[in-house]
């Protein structure tokens, strides 16, 4: 991976799609958000790569969201005092990672009033382009209730006149006199079907040229991703950063080198993508799961796998970080593979996952130390859900193991 064209578009798309998950219920708000602000930015005539630019800032706006009981406050009033934070927060993941370091400023300041914006000392473009986040991201809110449905129709007006009597004071007059136009046509409002919106964000796609990134800027990427999945709880930060790092270093001690070293350094980052969508009340609980909460944190691993292959297809890495709770009978989830089925860097994270977790503090448990968890690991060979010889190559050095999954 010294350098690979990366379609930054369905990067951007597919960690839409994960952030979507943190809705569960009402998904695609991203996109939504993310088209209209790209129609309304048409209607005033911005060049094409603000276009483009704000179309993407409009699906990451909440990147910054990790927790549901978040995200039902930010879609459930029109403003919400506590709504500054996740800005901060999506803002400070966005402005460590080069490949859209650029979207950090206007996402920090994308739930700002108009009026408080206009004495920040910030550059014009910024505030309009934040305003128009906001502005997009609200009039979502309203329609939420009549979405998918032609009493969006009905209800629009009253949409329009509402967001309109907040002019100068939550949004900019020239964004609202835009929204008003386009608002007008019953396309704007119908085109938030799922299957147009998905189809329209496909076909803006293919105008958008892929970038070449290096490693260290994929890597960037996917720790923005991996940033995002961890923050859903204090017990789970770093997890995946940590997981990495194990990873690569039993890669390493098995002689992987060169991409794919590199790609599972990056399976180890974003081995639980999928699990934006489990509740921090169930990833949180102390006690033992129900039947129907092991459902939904057992599909999180699917979920990763669909959603990387999305943007790593033509890797292994959707199949390395998907499979990560496998186990080597075919008893493991979600595709119940055997062990021979699976690639070593498969089998590899398996354990990376289990052993930094086990060192890591959870709700239902204390750390453990590192001779209770190689017993730990010792009981799962045994009954034949972890690699041996993984496991083995751990033991040769594991107290460095042991500070890499905590330090």
């Amino acid at each position: 991976m010294d350098h690979q064209d990366i379609d930054l578009h369905s990067a951007v798309t597919a960690l839409s799609c994960s952030l979507d998950l943190v809705g569960v219920d009402e998904v695609r708000h991203g996109k939504r958000v993310a088209m209209m602000a790209y129609q309304i930015a048409d209607q005033l005539h911005w060049p094409e790569a603000e276009r483009y630019s704000i179309l993407h800032a409009g699906m990451l706006h909440d990147c910054g969201v990790a927790q549901i009981r978040e995200h039902r406050n930010l879609t459930e009033t029109l403003e919400w005092s506590e709504a500054e934070a996740h800005a901060k927060r999506g803002a400070e993941y966005l402005a460590a990672r080069p490949p859209l370091a650029h979207l950090a400023a206007e996402i920090r300041y994308h739930h700002t009033r108009w009026e408080q914006l206009q004495p920040l000392p910030l550059h014009a473009r910024t505030k309009i382009r934040a305003n128009l986040l906001f502005l997009a991201d609200r009039i979502d809110v309203l329609q939420v209730p009549f979405l998918n449905s032609e009493h969006i129709l009905t209800a629009a007006p009253d949409i329009v006149e509402r967001i309109s009597s907040l002019s100068g004071s939550l949004f900019a007059p020239e964004l609202i006199e835009a929204f008003a136009q386009i608002a007008q046509s019953q396309a704007f409002w119908l085109a938030m079907d799922p299957d147009y919106l998905d189809e329209d964000l496909r076909g803006l796609g293919k105008h958008i040229a892929p970038v070449s990134l290096n490693f260290l800027a994929q890597r960037e990427l996917a720790r923005l991703f991996s940033r995002v999945v961890d923050a859903k709880s204090p017990y789970t930060e770093q997890h995946s950063e940590r997981v990495s790092l194990v990873a690569r270093q039993l890669a390493k001690d098995f002689d992987i080198t060169g991409q794919d070293l590199e790609q599972v350094e990056i399976a180890g980052l974003l081995h639980d993508i999928g699990k934006l969508r489990v509740s921090e009340d169930i990833i949180d609980k102390p006690g033992k799961l129900t039947a129907d909460e092991r459902a939904c944190m057992q599909r999180h691993s699917y979920d990763t796998y669909r959603i990387l292959q999305r943007v790593f297809a033509d890797t292994r890495i959707p199949v390395w970080a998907g499979f990560h709770h496998e186990n080597l009978r075919g008893e493991g989830y979600p595709f119940k593979t055997q062990g021979s089925e699976q690639d070593l860097e498969c089998r590899i994270i398996s354990v990376a996952d289990v052993f930094q977790a086990l060192a890591q503090t959870r709700p239902y448990r204390n750390s453990m130390s590192l001779n209770d968890i190689l017993a730990d690991l010792d009981r799962r060979v045994a009954n034949n859900e972890l690699d041996g010889t993984v496991v083995d190559k751990l033991k040769i050095n594991a107290e460095a193991y042991y500070r890499l999954a905590k330090d």
